[in-house]
């Protein structure tokens, strides 16, 4: 349930209002946008007399909110949630590329990509120190040292970092790790996500499940954010269907469907969507005509010698170029 406040109304009164909902157990959420401030209502709000509370003199309006996601509901945030990392922000109509190898392999690798996807406009730099493989014989990431080494890259070029996590007992590494990755295969790791939902100051990218609907993906949001962490970025990297012609099937509705039901940020990773080099490109343009807030690429600077996902990582130059034509999409569409 949300509680319209009406413009004018004191400080004191929203916040005795507040406590009045609070003393009958309900959590409360605040929301103050330009024209308007709404407390959103989470618990058993059949304790609340709807018609007491909308005669109140502060009160413009009570609705019901059916959907069973609360706080990463547009209805209870109606602005755009803008996440802020390290002074590069991603939503409300900012929006920033991510970028770096599919796994972090030595220093000499992931410094030089990291300065050459910087130089292309980039302002995150992406690694996998942690890699969650199908087959158990695959490259499994360099883990604690990978993160040390994305750490070095970012002492040296300035760029925050990203990298996933896999077990909540990691956490500890994660500490100046500045997005934390949920995976794909995490998305319902509900307990993994409860203790991301605890750390404070730290952006959590939440990526869609192979096959996993966006009420699915809102909720697992749901789970973070319930436990006061709501720097939440949405993913979309494409979902399994029955094509063969690509990895997985890239849903662009998605972000069209998210940014009405959501206030979260939402990213396009149209690598791991296609897992093809040469549809990269025109997938990430396309993104961000939908209105995407952003971009993950995979970028190596030898993609034929990569020891994770070389069929889907750009070269630099290829990079360099998407971003050139990213950029000519934005301006035409803002």
């Amino acid at each position: 349930m949300i509680t319209v406040i009406k413009p004018g109304a004191t400080e004191p009164q929203i916040q005795n209002l507040i406590t009045w909902f609070e003393a009958r157990g309900l959590k409360t959420n605040i929301s103050e946008g330009e024209e308007q401030t709404i407390i959103g209502l989470i618990g058993d709000v059949t304790k609340v007399d709807i018609d007491l509370v909308e005669g109140l003199e502060i009160v413009d309006s009570v609705k019901r909110i059916s959907d069973p996601y609360k706080r990463a509901n547009r209805k209870f945030h109606p602005n755009d949630t803008v996440v802020d990392i390290g002074g590069h922000k991603i939503g409300g109509g900012e929006f920033q590329i991510i970028a770096g190898p599919c796994s972090v392999e030595s220093s000499e690798q992931i410094l030089s990509v990291a300065e050459s996807v910087q130089k292309s406009g980039a302002a995150l730099l992406r690694g996998g120190a942690f890699k969650p493989r199908t087959s158990p014989y695959d490259f499994q990431g360099m883990k604690a040292d990978g993160i040390e080494l994305l750490l070095e890259a970012k002492a040296k070029t300035g760029m925050p970092i990203v990298t996933e996590i896999m077990n909540g007992l990691h956490l500890p590494m994660f500490e100046h790790v500045d997005v934390i990755q949920v995976g794909a295969r995490n998305m319902q790791n509900f307990e993994l996500l409860k203790e991301l939902g605890k750390v404070r100051g730290k952006a959590i990218l939440l990526k869609r499940g192979l096959a996993n609907t966006l009420q699915e993906l809102l909720m697992s949001a749901e789970y973070i954010m319930s436990e006061g962490n709501e720097n939440v970025i949405l993913c979309e990297r494409g979902i399994r269907t029955f094509e063969t012609a690509t990895r997985n099937t890239l849903d662009l509705s998605a972000v069209s469907v998210l940014k009405e039901l959501s206030h979260l940020p939402v990213v396009v990773d149209p690598s791991h969507a296609t897992g093809k080099r040469n549809l990269v490109e025109p997938m990430a343009m396309a993104a961000a005509a939908c209105g995407a807030d952003g971009l993950m690429i995979e970028v190596h600077n030898n993609p034929a010698e990569a020891l994770c996902d070389g069929a889907q990582s750009l070269t630099p130059e290829q990079f360099d170029r998407l971003t050139k034509k990213v950029a000519k999409i934005r301006k035409a569409i803002i």
